[in-house]
């Protein structure tokens, strides 16, 4: 890993892990309780795209009103640790393509590291939130789209110019 120049404002206090880094083109997620730890590209070509979902699945398994996500090829996701830790639960009853989704959480503390849909499997959709550098929120990770605008609750505005997709964009 190549040496970054990293204040504490970038890596605030939020969760166990103290080991979260990014460099120019990598970067870390890691779970609440830091057992599983991923890394992942912030460009392309494994760096696919970023989206807000307001989709009803995404609204429950967030436990929030919507969820934040980008996507990376397969390809390019490494698991540094924790991979044995993870959890999985797939269901296709409330998917809006009715492909099955699998989600990947760490057992110990339950966050939700990524999902996996059966019909791209070669790519994995990441949170957000669990991104370590907090500056690739605002930058690399902001989101390009926001699908489901239709479902989105009225107390809630769309993401800035982000493209707005009623139904499902991928």
């Amino acid at each position: 890993m190549a040496e970054t120049n990293q204040s504490e404002t970038d890596f605030p206090l939020a969760g166990q892990a103290k080991d979260g880094w990014s460099t120019k083109d990598e970067a870390t997620a890691t779970c609440f309780c830091g057992a599983v730890q991923l890394a992942f590209p912030t460009q392309k070509p494994g760096l696919i795209d970023t989206f807000i979902c307001n989709c009803t699945d995404c609204r429950k398994i967030t436990a929030s009103m919507f969820a934040s996500n980008f996507i990376i090829a397969n390809t390019h996701l490494k698991h540094l640790r924790g991979q044995d830790n993870l959890k999985t639960f797939g269901q296709s009853n409330t998917i809006a393509s009715r492909n099955t989704m699998t989600n990947h959480f760490c057992s110990t503390c339950g966050t939700l590291m990524y999902r996996v849909s059966s019909g791209f499997s070669d790519m994995s959709v990441l949170r957000i939130g669990t991104v370590d550098d907090f500056r690739l929120h605002e930058t690399k990770l902001r989101p390009r789209v926001e699908q489901f605008s239709k479902d989105r609750v009225s107390w809630l505005h769309g993401v800035e110019a982000a493209k707005q997709i009623e139904g499902s964009y991928f």
